[in-house]
């Protein structure tokens, strides 16, 4: 007879004493008298392992270190109980065998004996007792033990790794971020004093440039008047010679006095008629006009267009006309996008605004006065002309009165695959542009009288032009390939 451990699934793990599988005896034989038990002298003790069982057993694993060793490396502190009061038992079967009356050691009753082999189920796992340690009386204490220091090595690990984070990691990202934000300021001052430096010697530049335009205007009209006013002196004392001639003089000395005039020099004798009709008329002169064009600035002027556009653009309203729409033109529901169709389209209804041959819009409302931005998206076409356009444009017809850029009440900025220009009266001003643009900003200024086309994802200046619009002005679309679209 041998101790064993055995499993009972609803009470655990249980010592039991049985007979070795090798001596043949079952529950039925011993019941019957019938088997081979061991003599007592080849029976092992309670600490030895059976010769049959040692060659049987699988390799076990290499045992974890103790409880005790893994409780002190999380530095947990465990306190044994008071000796006079006993732990509570894992179950009552164990706190039976484990009684003074029936220890492992001991002799047991052969009914015992019996009724312990003749309860074993047939799923019952035996286990000899020296692969397990001696205390192990519960492993599933043990087993939810090991799980709650595994939890606690986890925690105390990622206690450590946020520790380690918040000591080491924190710290210099607070620095860097100290340090780049003081760079990042620094720049940003840098960078725009330089502007502001730039910008105030420019200002400088053009105010002395206005300075002297107006000091050599006024110096042309202060010539111009001494030269009059001289002019006018002789004039007039040519005119009071003649007068006094006709008033004192009679006819005969009349005669004398104009062939003494001939021949005497012209010093020595009264003015002469032909000293008045040297004398001029006056006539227009731009030296007498002040020339705008000295505070026109290439930085002043793209500043001015950006500044503009960042404020104004998307605060007008710009719609597409529907009845102006040409038929080879499809106008989208919000008005915005113009779509080109090769085929002209015969749903549309012909009236006095519409144009009938190009594919040309004009734009809802005009403007009179002020500044005015407007953004127009032209990625997807390869030809399209963007500009304004007088109220009276004529709309029908396929010549040049209708057609964007070759008359007098058209000013278009227009593409025609990777040529660029600008169209004013049938004169094309042909435009380098080193990429061609997504989008175009269009700034109109009625009180300075200039029109400007602007790229904004560069921040270019495309063209510029200066004119005296006779009345208010529309926004005008062409488009001859895929779509372009008012950009809100």
């Amino acid at each position: 007879v041998w101790p064993k451990l055995i499993f009972d699934g609803g009470r655990g793990w249980e010592w039991v004493e049985g007979y070795l599988p090798k001596t043949g005896c079952n529950a039925t034989q011993r019941k019957a008298g019938q088997g081979n038990p061991l003599p007592s002298s080849a029976r092992p003790t309670e600490d030895a392992e059976p010769e049959g069982i040692r060659g049987l057993q699988a390799p076990q694993p290499p045992a974890p270190p103790p409880l005790a060793t893994r409780r002190a490396s999380l530095g947990l502190e465990f306190r044994r109980k008071p000796s006079g009061r006993p732990r509570r038992p894992p179950n009552r079967r164990s706190a039976r065998l484990k009684s003074p009356g029936f220890e492992p050691s001991a002799p047991r009753p052969a009914f015992l004996l019996q009724q312990c082999v003749d309860e074993v189920p047939e799923n019952r796992i035996d286990v000899p007792k020296t692969a397990l340690p001696e205390n192990l009386y519960n492993p599933r204490k043990e087993g939810i033990t090991n799980k709650i220091v595994d939890q606690c090595e986890r925690l105390q690990l990622q206690s450590a790794t946020i520790t380690k984070y918040v000591a080491d990691v924190l710290p210099g990202k607070n620095q860097r971020a100290v340090s780049t934000a003081s760079a990042a300021r620094e720049l940003v001052i840098q960078r725009l004093g330089l502007v502001r430096s730039l910008c105030e010697s420019e200002e400088q530049r053009l105010l002395e440039q206005v300075h002297g335009e107006e000091e050599r205007a006024h110096q042309s009209i202060l010539t111009q008047r001494v030269h009059w006013a001289e002019a006018l002196q002789k004039l007039d004392t040519i005119r009071t010679s003649l007068v006094d001639m006709l008033t004192h003089l009679d006819d005969l000395q009349l005669i004398v006095s104009q062939a003494r005039v001939k021949t005497q020099p012209v010093g020595q004798t009264p003015p002469r008629t032909e000293e008045a009709e040297g004398i001029l008329d006056p006539k227009e002169s731009e030296k007498l006009n002040f020339n705008e064009k000295c505070t026109r600035s290439p930085l002043l002027t793209q500043l001015w267009a950006t500044a503009v556009l960042g404020s104004l653009s998307g605060t007008e309203d710009v719609r597409i006309n529907e009845r102006t729409v040409s038929p080879f033109l499809q106008l989208s529901d919000d008005q915005r996008t113009l779509t080109f169709n090769a085929k002209k389209s015969k749903t549309c209804a012909d009236g006095p605004e519409r144009f009938d041959h190009w594919p040309n819009a004009l734009a809802t409302t005009s403007f009179q006065a002020g500044l005015h931005a407007w953004m127009v998206n032209v990625e997807n076409s390869c030809a399209y002309k963007v500009g304004v356009a007088l109220g009276q444009l004529p709309r029908k017809g396929s010549g040049s009165d209708s057609r964007l850029g070759y008359n007098a009440f058209s000013w278009v900025f227009s593409r025609y695959d990777r040529e660029f220009r600008f169209s004013h009266d049938g004169q094309h001003e042909p435009l380098a542009l080193l990429c061609c643009p997504a989008q175009l900003g269009v700034l109109l200024d009625l009180q300075a009288q200039e029109l400007l086309f602007y790229e904004p994802a560069s921040g270019t200046v495309l063209h510029t032009h200066h004119a005296s619009f006779p009345g208010p002005l529309f926004p005008v679309f062409a488009v001859a390939d895929q779509t372009i679209s008012i950009i809100r």
